[in-house]
C-alpha cells in the first residue's frame, strides 16, 4: 500500500485557557470565587486586591431566604428523627433561627449542655465515686441530651483500677436524669418525654395519661392514630385531648438549646429595588472583588528586556483573570434584570402571581446559551424586598387554567400552603379536595401533582394533619 499525504480543511472547537476560566468562575457562587480569587492572588505575585475591605456578607435562616438559599440548622437539629415529625414547637421554647438582638452578648454567655452539667455536678455532695461515674456520663451525652451509649459500653471504658458496675452506674444515671434541663440522661424518647412528665407536679391535668401513652403508645400517637389510642387506654376525647397537649408542650432535645447555632452566610450578588414605580436590579458593590494589576511588577515588566520572561505570562493571566471576573458579574446582572423584567408581579404581590418563566426564555432574550443561564442562576442570589432568593427560584413549569395563560408551579405550591395553614384542624383537605378548590379557580391540577407539591413543602398527609 502506497502512502500519501492529503491536506483536510475543517473546524474544530478549541476551549482556550481563557474560557475555560471565563466558565469555572461563573459557575462558582460569590463565596467561592473569593476564596477562588484568593489562591489567584497567593500564586500571581502580579494581583492585588485594590483594597482590603472585606466581602459583605448576609445572615440567612428559614424566615428570611426563599428556596435554594440554604442555611445550617444547629447539629442537634439535624440528628431529629422522623418519630417527632408530629411535635410541634412548644410555645415555651425558644426557636434556633428566630431573631435576637442581643445574640451576639448571649453566645458568648450561654453555658454548653456539658459546661451546665458539670455546673450542676459541683454544687451536689456527692461520694467521689459517684462524682467520677456521673462525669463520665455526661461526657457520653450528645448535643441532643441522650445518652449515645449504653451502661454496659461506658464500664468497659472506666479505667481498670475502678472496680464499679452497671449497679454503680445505673445510681449515677439517675443522679445525672435529676439534673435540668429535664429529660437530659434519657436513652431513648420516650424515656426522655417520661423524666419531663415525672419532674412535673402530679396535679398537673394530663400527666398521668400522658405518662401511659409515652410508655406504651407512643409511635401510635406519632401516626395520630386517635381512635386506635382511645380504644388501648380507655379515655374520652377530653382526656386525650389533655394529654396530647401535655405531651406537645415536651421538648424532646433537651440538649438542643445550649448547641451552637451555626449560621450560613450568603453573599447576595443582585440587589432589586422599587425606583420610580418600576423594580430595578443591581449589582452588590459589596460583592464585588476589587483587583488590580501590581504596580510595582508592572514597572519591571515596562523594561524591554523582561518583555519575554515569565513575569509577562503572569501579566497576562492576571489581565484574563480580571477581565473574566468583571465578564461574569456583567452576565449575571442582565440575567437579574431579565428575571426581574419577567417577574414583576412577584415583587408587588409575593409568590402567588408568580408566572412560568424557563430558562430558554432568558437565553433567548440575551442571545445566550440555555447552559450559561443555568450556570449564572445556580448559587447567585438576589436581596429582595421580600427575601433573599437563588435566581433560579423564579423559574417554574407551567400549569394550565382554563383561560389558557398558564400558571407557574410556584404560585401553585404558595396556593397550596395557603389552603392548608387556612383548612378546619378537625376536617383537613385531601389532596383531592385541594385539587378541586384549585380548579374552581380556574386551574386544572391532577391530584398526583397536588401530592408532589405538597411534598415538596414537607406538608403532612391529610391523615397526619387531622386534629383531635
Amino acid at each position: 500500500m502506497k502512502q500519501t499525504l492529503q491536506f483536510k480543511l475543517s473546524q474544530q472547537l478549541i476551549m482556550t485557557p481563557q474560557l475555560q476560566q471565563s466558565i469555572r468562575l461563573l459557575q462558582l457562587s460569590t463565596v467561592e470565587l473569593s476564596e477562588e480569587l484568593e489562591n489567584f492572588i497567593a500564586d500571581n505575585p502580579l494581583l492585588e486586591h485594590d483594597n482590603s475591605e472585606p466581602v459583605a456578607s448576609v445572615p440567612v435562616n428559614g424566615a428570611e431566604h426563599g428556596q435554594g438559599a440554604e442555611s445550617t440548622e444547629p447539629a442537634a437539629e439535624s440528628q431529629k428523627s422522623s418519630e417527632f415529625d408530629w411535635l410541634e414547637t412548644p410555645s415555651g421554647h425558644r426557636r434556633d433561627d428566630e431573631e435576637d438582638s442581643d445574640f451576639g452578648q448571649q453566645a458568648a454567655c450561654n453555658p454548653s449542655l456539658r459546661e451546665h452539667l458539670m455546673q450542676q455536678l459541683g454544687e451536689m455532695r456527692l461520694a467521689p465515686t459517684d462524682r467520677i461515674l456521673v462525669n463520665a456520663l455526661i461526657d457520653a451525652l450528645d448535643e441532643r441530651g441522650y445518652l449515645c451509649e449504653s451502661l454496659e459500653q461506658i464500664a468497659a471504658l472506666m479505667p481498670p483500677e475502678v472496680d464499679l458496675g452497671l449497679p454503680e452506674l445505673e445510681v449515677a444515671l439517675k443522679y445525672l436524669q435529676n439534673f435540668e434541663p429535664a429529660g437530659v440522661g434519657a436513652r431513648t424518647a420516650a424515656e426522655c418525654l417520661e423524666l419531663q412528665l415525672k419532674a412535673l407536679p402530679r396535679e398537673t391535668p394530663g400527666r398521668e395519661l400522658a405518662l401511659r401513652i409515652v410508655r406504651e403508645q407512643l409511635e401510635t400517637l406519632a401516626a395520630r392514630d386517635f381512635a386506635r389510642l382511645k380504644r388501648q387506654l380507655r379515655c374520652n376525647d377530653q382526656s386525650l385531648r389533655e394529654a396530647h397537649q401535655l405531651i406537645r408542650s415536651l421538648n424532646p432535645y433537651p440538649g438542643a438549646a445550649y448547641a451552637a447555632a451555626q449560621t450560613c452566610y450568603i453573599v447576595p450578588d443582585v440587589i432589586v429595588k422599587k425606583v420610580k414605580n418600576a423594580w430595578v436590579a443591581s449589582l452588590n458593590p459589596d460583592a464585588m472583588p476589587k483587583l488590580r494589576i501590581n504596580r510595582i511588577y508592572a514597572d519591571i515588566l515596562q523594561d524591554k528586556r523582561q518583555a519575554a520572561g515569565p513575569l509577562s505570562a503572569r501579566l497576562q493571566e492576571a489581565r484574563w483573570l480580571i477581565k473574566n471576573v468583571k465578564q461574569r458579574f456583567d452576565t449575571i446582572l442582565r440575567v437579574a434584570q431579565a428575571i426581574v423584567a419577567q417577574q414583576p408581579h412577584f415583587f408587588d404581590h409575593g409568590e402567588v402571581a408568580m408566572r412560568p418563566l424557563v430558562m430558554r426564555e432568558i437565553a433567548e432574550a440575551l442571545n445566550l446559551h440555555e447552559s450559561t443561564v443555568s450556570r449564572v442562576t445556580r448559587q447567585k442570589f438576589m436581596a429582595t424586598p421580600r427575601g433573599i432568593f437563588e435566581l433560579k427560584y423564579f423559574f417554574g413549569s407551567q400549569v394550565a387554567t382554563e383561560s389558557g395563560a398558564g400558571c407557574s408551579s410556584t404560585a401553585i405550591r404558595a396556593l397550596l400552603k395557603q389552603l392548608v395553614s387556612a383548612e378546619d384542624p378537625t376536617r383537613p383537605l385531601s389532596d383531592g379536595k385541594i385539587a378541586q378548590l384549585l380548579g374552581q379557580q380556574g386551574i386544572q391540577v391532577a391530584r398526583r401533582t397536588i401530592a408532589k407539591y405538597r411534598e415538596s413543602l414537607h406538608v403532612p398527609p391529610v391523615n397526619l394533619r387531622a386534629a383531635l
